[in-house]
């Protein structure tokens, strides 16, 4: 930001009380896992930053750190420095485990260790993006509320019965801080920066990165059925919505019917006009992609994955999985796991 921004930022700031009062300052850790995503970061970083301006005083500090101290790559390729090792970072007022992607083969013992450490000294622990996966694997998070983004959701809900996860853009749980990822970071922090500065000094700080609306702990980051499915149509929606719900049992349509109150042949018409697929495909669709993503995501067996998702049995899922994807699970685990390439496949869908 050049000299006249931050003079237009301080102006704007004049009338805030708080620019004439000295303020105590909180200091923030962000633990950057391998391949993490950057716009999490960045959107967590910017407001304190903002903060800072507005302010007229170093309200916030904060650190990027790796288990060693060299910086770590993102998901972009990119790396920051400079970075300081997490044991040398000393007392901070929360500690942010930054995830992305690959969760699952970035998180090591050693991360495991040092964030238990953290935790038997009372440090609050966050999350961002599928940090929460660190958390989680670490045992931190049972018995708390939690979130984390939306792709892993069903995952973790799988591997870890015993967190209460939500849907969420972020959650705060007693001195848990967890956050989806993109740029539900900055709702966020504007929260946190609310809670210590002011409504005012969080109004002025969304204005000056354009945002209209501040979302809080209230609103969810789920992608909304309808905007998945492309139509509006209420009964639709309302028919695939109940299939979501109902994976591990998958309904018969003559149950779906007397659930939605509409006849077989009238959601087969809606199904037909609107998706171009009979019922019966769609729901099989949306089972498997739930089934790939505990099959990628999770450790779990196959033989437990095959249950989750309703189907009948092992070779059952084997052939329909092969059938959408070209390839049977067993063998996309493998590869999957043994794979060391910094995009993932083209088509796959990756937490920002």
């Amino acid at each position: 930001m050049n000299n006249s921004l931050v003079t237009i930022c301080r102006n704007q700031a004049s009338r805030c009380k708080i620019r004439h009062v000295t303020l105590p300052r909180s200091k923030f850790a962000f633990l950057t896992l391998p391949r993490y995503s950057m716009i999490a970061l960045s959107n967590a970083v910017e407001p304190l930053r903002m903060a800072n301006i507005i302010t007229g005083q170093t309200v916030y500090e904060w650190a990027l750190a790796s288990l060693d101290g060299t910086p770590t790559p993102a998901s972009n390729g990119l790396e920051i420095a400079p970075t300081i090792a997490l044991d040398q970072i000393g007392a901070v007022d929360i500690l942010f485990v930054c995830g992305g992607v690959d969760v699952q083969d970035a998180v090591s013992p050693k991360i495991l260790a040092a964030l238990r450490r953290a935790a038997e000294r009372r440090v609050p622990l966050g999350a961002l993006c599928t940090g929460g996966y660190a958390l989680a694997k670490a045992g931190l998070l049972e018995r708390y509320k939690a979130t984390i983004h939306w792709e892993n959701l069903s995952a973790l809900r799988e591997e870890f019965p015993r967190i209460q996860l939500s849907d969420q853009l972020f959650t705060i749980d007693r001195d848990r801080f967890t956050c989806s990822g993109g740029i539900a970071p900055l709702d966020l922090m504007l929260h946190l920066v609310e809670q210590k500065l002011g409504a005012q000094v969080s109004q002025l700080i969304s204005e000056q990165f354009i945002v209209d609306r501040v979302r809080s702990d209230r609103d969810r980051q789920y992608v909304p059925l309808r905007a998945q499915i492309g139509v509006s149509h209420e009964s639709l929606i309302k028919v695939a919505q109940l299939m979501e719900e109902n994976i591990e049992r998958p309904l018969s349509l003559d149950e779906i019917a007397a659930a939605t109150g509409l006849s077989r042949r009238q959601i087969e018409r809606l199904f037909k006009r609107h998706l171009n697929c009979v019922p019966k495909r769609y729901y099989l669709q949306m089972r498997l992609r739930r089934a790939r993503e505990l099959l990628l995501q999770t450790s779990m067996p196959i033989i437990d994955i095959t249950t989750a998702c309703g189907f009948q049995s092992p070779p059952h899922f084997s052939r329909c999985y092969r059938a959408q994807f070209g390839c049977p699970p067993s063998a996309e685990r493998q590869t999957r796991h043994g794979k060391s390439a910094a995009v993932p496949p083209a088509g796959e869908p990756v937490p920002l």
